[in-house]
């Protein structure tokens, strides 16, 4: 009787499950493409209402509303990729802000503390997140949750306006321009670049990736899983500190009242229509930074053409379900089929 079960012959054509000569475009490619298409028709509308998209005034407004959210959304990727999350990044966002304020109190010889002082107190909201997802084993939609309540608790509390003073050199952060880009932009693009290369060059990155795909798999491997999600929601909880630096830059003083502009759901979204996969393991900062834009430009092409806000949320989160529709459904399409068995039984 010969084998009942042969191993399949290997081949150099292409995998099964996919035609000869077939090509598809990667996911980031297609964000940035969706980007640049955004562009061309908000510029075509803009024209239209008689007015320029790409004036200097509109280009620094889009610029402008991509760094804020260009720094959640940069620590959010990170934790999305290890399949957890992070709703406590606006509260972590307003109470770093304050706490740079006050730390600096207008004083020059304080800014440095005042930069420490914001950053290592989001470090320690981030080490209590991935200690209660990880120790606890609480899902991180609610340790996040709790988290970013128990902070809405001490500002609401403690601060019934603003409160602290930053000095003029470091309102710069928030003002200073290199042409028509923003330096608060150009920082957010060099984390982004950081990012990336964390993400591709070290041992930690890989393991995010590795943790996201199959946490199982990933222990069994000799990944410590708990230390990688710990790292990852340090790294989420300081980008939203750096955000915070920049609240303070902008208005010259803490701000408790910023944790409702609602930029932990809006960098989730911003997240995922840079095509990283919610169940974690796929995707990275450079799609989230296209996806960033793509929101900022909307949002400056509706403001420009006075687009009543219940028609512009809703224009919005219908880009965000296609997209993810299409993400979902190319992820179906590219799955080989696998030949289990070859040859037959005789």
């Amino acid at each position: 009787m010969t084998a009942a079960v042969r191993e399949a012959p290997k081949t150099a054509g292409p995998p099964p499950g996919r035609s000869r000569g077939s090509f598809r475009i990667g996911t980031t490619a297609l964000v940035y493409a969706a980007l640049v298409a955004i562009l061309v028709v908000g510029a075509v509308l803009v024209a239209a209402d008689g007015k320029n998209l790409f004036s200097t005034g509109n280009i620094v407004d889009m610029l402008t509303r991509s760094s804020l959210l260009g720094f959640i959304a940069i620590g959010q990727t990170l934790v999305i990729l290890c399949r957890s999350l992070d709703l406590s990044v606006g509260y972590v966002m307003a109470s770093c802000s304050l706490i740079a304020a006050m730390v600096m109190n207008g004083s020059e010889a304080n800014v440095p503390l005042g930069i420490g002082a914001a950053l290592g107190a989001a470090a320690v909201v981030g080490l209590v997140n991935g200690l209660v997802i990880t120790k606890l084993k609480v899902n991180a939609f609610i340790a996040t949750l709790g988290t970013g309540l128990i902070l809405k608790g001490w500002l609401d509390t403690e601060f019934a306006g603003p409160a602290g003073k930053v000095t003029a050199s470091f309102q710069q952060f928030g003002y200073t321009r290199v042409s028509v880009v923003p330096l608060s932009t150009v920082v957010m693009l060099v984390l982004a670049v950081a990012g990336v290369l964390y993400l591709r060059k070290t041992r930690g990155g890989h393991h995010i990736y590795a943790v996201g795909g199959d946490t199982d798999v990933a222990r069994l491997s000799g990944i410590r899983t708990d230390r990688t999600i710990v790292t990852a929601h340090i790294l989420c909880a300081v980008a939203a500190g750096v955000a915070g630096l920049l609240i303070a830059a902008r208005f010259g003083t803490g701000s408790a009242l910023v944790y409702d502009y609602g930029l932990d759901l809006e960098s989730i979204a911003a997240v995922v229509l840079g095509g990283t996969y919610l169940m974690g393991g796929r995707g990275g900062i450079a799609g989230t930074v296209a996806g960033v834009m793509i929101l900022a430009v909307l949002d400056t092409v509706f403001n420009i053409l006075e687009v009543n806000p219940f028609y512009k949320d809703v224009l919005r989160g219908a880009i965000i379900v296609v997209a993810v529709a299409i993400y979902a459904r190319r992820q179906l399409s590219a799955r080989p089929s696998r030949v289990r068995f070859a040859g037959g039984a005789s």
